[in-house]
């Protein structure tokens, strides 16, 4: 059996940056395995700006950023195979993948990086009464059909979730001419980046209504209209509150699912708020050898922060591959009192960095809070907030040095007054 030093699984945004600091650190034989035609994943279809600030200084358009990656990928020398899809990871870090050239072929990792991304929630996990018309498409899928393959969706669309993707769509169907109704969202508050919201509706008047859903689908062949119905605090559509647009199109931005199927095969223990692997500092799973980064982990907010934690998951791919192996004592993390979760979900104190950053998101829309830390119960940050939302990533910074006194069991990150 063919056997590599490590193996990237996807070749997207997370998957470039862990093979590029893989390499980096000293490992010459990594290997980048992509489902698609050229590596860059789902930035390939993000036409417009906004990416990159963080990383390069500068605002890039969604190929512009994979090209900077894969460009380095090139200038390294590092393999990647295309049209390849990987169809089973086991524990001991057999991967097998199938394409057309090679047939099926398994192959031997002395680490694997997950790094496959993740995929929209589609319909039929909605539960959406009518028929099954033309016209209805997840946003994503809508802009790749737009953005790579050159088509028009519709005319006059209407848009169910207020998903970064969803805000991100009603301001290109608006520039390519057509007429966006409306957006909808079932929570009380937009599920996108607040910049977004400014940039793509309010800058184009396309009204966002709160708090409310789609309970009908009308049209038969092609979507003739969508009837929308506030929802209650239970999310539970209110009778008489019934309203009528007429659309041909229905776009779906309702939530991006961590891709990690192949992780529950090789039996990665899975985070049940976030959907992704549970991890240490790391970025190991609770496999050996096994790391996981990116959307596969829970879903960013920014590229810019899913290529910082991937090469960070290359690093410490690379250090695994040459003996250093995470272990040792371990604190538990979690979220409180609307903190919904935290990645990572444990720390190893005896092999940590200097500082290890933790990242989480918010149950709701807070105004003039604080986001507090605990070791075992005793208060140890406190850090005044004035807004914080669902939709943007907060984080926070637990230093190796803070636990010279005493390592604590757990480590609780909560929003207080």
């Amino acid at each position: 059996m063919t056997q590599h030093d490590i193996i990237i699984i996807g070749g997207g945004p997370a998957g470039l940056a862990a093979a590029i600091a893989a390499r980096k650190a000293g490992i010459g034989d990594v290997l980048i395995l992509e489902r698609d035609d050229k590596l860059g994943g789902i930035l390939n279809q993000c036409i417009h700006n906004g990416f990159g600030l963080h990383t390069f200084g500068a605002e890039l358009t969604g190929p512009e950023y994979a090209e900077r990656y894969s460009d380095q990928v090139e200038e390294l020398g590092i393999p990647y195979k295309l049209r390849t899809i990987v169809a089973d990871v086991s524990e001991n870090r057999e991967v097998t993948y199938v394409n057309s050239t090679e047939g099926v072929v398994t192959v031997k990792a002395g680490a694997i990086v997950l790094a496959m991304g993740c995929r929209e929630r589609p319909r039929g996990a909605l539960g959406l009464p009518g028929y099954r018309p033309a016209g209805i498409f997840t946003a994503g899928t809508a802009q790749r059909l737009m953005n790579v393959e050159g088509y028009s969706v519709g005319k006059k669309v209407f848009i169910l979730g207020s998903g970064d993707i969803g805000l991100i769509m009603a301001r290109r169907m608006t520039l390519e001419g057509a007429q966006v109704c409306c957006v909808a969202e079932l929570m009380p508050y937009s599920g996108g980046l607040n910049r977004n919201i400014v940039q793509c509706l309010r800058d184009f008047n396309i009204p966002l209504l709160l708090s409310h859903t789609v309970t009908k689908i009308h049209g038969k062949y092609r979507v003739e209209g969508v009837t929308v119905s506030q929802v209650d605090g239970n999310r539970r559509p209110i009778p008489g509150t019934e309203e009528f647009y007429e659309c041909d199109t229905l776009l779906l931005s309702c939530g991006l699912l961590p891709e990690n199927e192949l992780s529950r095969q090789a039996g990665v223990g899975i985070d049940r708020v976030t959907g992704g692997p549970v991890v240490d500092d790391s970025l190991m799973t609770d496999i050996p050898g096994v790391f996981a980064c990116g959307n596969v982990l829970h879903v960013h907010d920014l590229v810019d922060y899913v290529s910082e934690e991937a090469s960070r998951a290359g690093e410490h791919a690379a250090r695994f591959v040459k003996g250093s192996v995470p272990e040792g004592r371990e604190i538990r993390l979690e979220g409180s009192g609307g903190v919904r979760y935290t990645v990572p979900q444990l720390i190893r104190p005896d092999t940590m960095a200097d500082s290890v950053v933790v990242r989480f998101r918010v149950a709701d829309v807070y105004r003039d809070k604080s986001i507090a830390v605990y070791y075992d119960g005793v208060r140890v940050q406190k850090r005044k907030k004035r807004i914080m939302a669902p939709g943007e990533m907060e984080q926070i910074t637990i230093r190796k040095d803070g636990f010279a006194a005493s390592v604590p069991e757990k480590i609780t990150v909560t929003v207080e007054d």
